[in-house]
């Protein structure tokens, strides 16, 4: 297979995961809108690149924010596997390492990042002069060590959009209204008030950093608010965030006003689980596969069959509060006690301790091929990622950080395809917290590209009253509570 078909493959992959919410009207999917480059001239839209190298995908996402309604579209997309990454060069160090083992240094890592958002600006037809700010992120943190290797991996990511051409001037927030291209700047209320670190109207925890993928956790979180507005869900606070990559990211955060808390951090193992038993079926390669690389085939479902082997494979898998005497959960780096201080609940998902027995998943991903077929492998996936999603949020319930009020949000590759969204609603209706839980539970495509469209935003002070993100469900902008609570504590005059 040529690299060419292999993108495709993926892309393919995702464009056509939505089939199935057509035949259920209860599923409130948001998937990527779109817009073309007509209405981009005619019309001030905000345009935001994101560049995300995950243990998986590296992906460069470009969308685009209607400053007068506050939508955000998606313009353009990159996405190529992180597998791919060229191996190191002779006088390279290498920092870190996928979860799948996957060698990362410095100039190999730039090197991707500089063609997958160059890959993005191009099917776009855009240049960088029609990027107004770009934001990185990494999901790339299980492999990692130490603050230091993750530190060379924010270098790299920005040595790569350099690399792209993009300057710095794109990749820092604006100090003044004068600072910001036109016509943003009569969009911008740093009149009236200042960025202070709130994201949507959540403030990050304070003291040490909780879990290693803290960044991301606050990216989905602001994204499934975003991606939320196409559908009938007010997806605001109180609400509880799950990134179903790889790895396990997402928060929980409470209705105080007018600054959301967060109380509850995740982390550990999610889509790697779904991989693990991929790789055990022998449809992709044992090393460095995903259930990305499975081609679908045609053949009946033994829903008997797939729902005994999720269940075994939940014999292996573990969900709970992070042990205060950790400082690796699901391979994640965590700090317990900094949460503790902090006043979160972190919660984790493991396989075994640390992801030891993986090789057990693996095993009943050939047991389920010896005795079924494909539809049966991608079911039991579809299983076993609804039963891991009620066990977090039943877990949140039992420490009373989730409740009927909250807003359940969902994305990444191992939660939103498949029957997944089906399955997740079924088994959260199990929990009797919500009376009409599909009401409460939204799916987004893209929550973490979403997330950093509007982490520029935020920076930039560039919101939209009229169509709130942050504040509570039901609820107005918070942007009068938000001067009076700046003003009390001297921030503004």
């Amino acid at each position: 297979m040529t690299k060419k078909q292999e993108e495709d493959d993926i892309m393919g992959f995702f464009d056509s995961i939505t089939s199935i919410f057509k035949k259920s009207p209860k599923i409130h999917y948001a998937k990527s809108q779109t817009v073309d480059l007509i209405e981009l001239k005619k019309n001030p839209y905000y345009i935001v690149a994101s560049v995300e190298l995950g243990n998986t995908t590296t992906k460069s996402i470009i969308t685009g924010t209607n400053m007068d309604t506050g939508t955000t579209y998606i313009i353009s997309k990159d996405v190529r596997m992180t597998r791919d990454v060229r191996a190191p060069k002779k006088g390279e160090a290498i920092f870190g390492r996928t979860l799948w083992g996957v060698e990362l240094t410095k100039e190999a890592v730039s090197d991707m990042v500089k063609e997958v958002l160059i890959g993005a600006l191009n099917k776009g037809n855009l240049s960088i002069e029609d990027l107004h700010f770009v934001v990185r992120s990494t999901g790339v943190t299980a492999g990692f060590a130490s603050p230091e290797e993750i530190s060379n991996m924010i270098i790299a990511l920005a040595d790569g959009c350099l690399k792209a051409g993009i300057p710095p001037s794109k990749m820092a927030p604006a100090m003044t209204k004068n600072q910001l291209p036109k016509p943003f700047d009569k969009y911008t209320l740093m009149d009236k008030v200042i960025f202070d670190g709130a994201v949507t109207g959540v403030v990050p925890p304070t003291g040490k950093e909780v879990v290693a993928n803290e960044m991301e956790g606050e990216l989905v979180t602001a994204g499934i608010k975003v991606g939320a507005k196409w559908t009938e869900v007010d997806f605001r606070n109180p609400c509880m965030s799950i990134d179903f990559g790889t790895t396990l990211a997402g928060r929980i955060t409470n209705d105080s006003k007018p600054y959301a808390n967060v109380v509850g951090n995740l982390c550990g193992l999610a889509g790697a689980i779904a991989d693990a038993i991929a790789k055990g079926s022998g449809l992709v390669n044992k090393n460095k596969g995903a259930v990305l690389d499975i081609k679908k085939e045609k053949g009946k479902v033994n829903k008997e069959l797939a729902e005994t082997y999720a269940e075994k494979a939940h014999k292996y898998i573990k969900i709970c509060e992070v042990p205060k005497d950790m400082e690796r959960f699901g391979t994640v780096p965590v700090n317990p006690k900094s949460a503790e201080k902090a006043g979160t609940v972190l919660i984790g998902c493991d396989v075994g301790e640390n992801g030891s027995d993986i090789p057990k998943l693996e095993e009943i991903g050939k047991k389920i091929m010896d005795e079924s077929n494909t539809p049966t492998l991608l079911y039991t996936l579809d299983i076993v990622s609804a039963e891991i999603t009620k066990k977090l949020v039943q877990l949140a319930n039992n420490k009373g950080i989730v409740n009927e009020k909250s807003a359940i949000g969902i994305t990444g590759r191992a939660g939103i395809t498949g029957n997944k969204p089906k399955l997740i609603i079924e088994k959260l209706g199990e929990l009797n917290i919500w009376e009409k839980p599909e009401e409460n539970i939204v799916f987004v495509e893209d929550g973490l590209a979403l997330g950093s469209s509007v982490m520029a935003r935020c920076m930039n002070c560039l919101g939209t009253p009229k169509n709130p993100i942050g504040g509570n469900r039901g609820d107005k902008c918070i942007l009068g509570e938000r001067r009076k609570w700046q003003k009390q504590r001297g921030m503004i005059k």
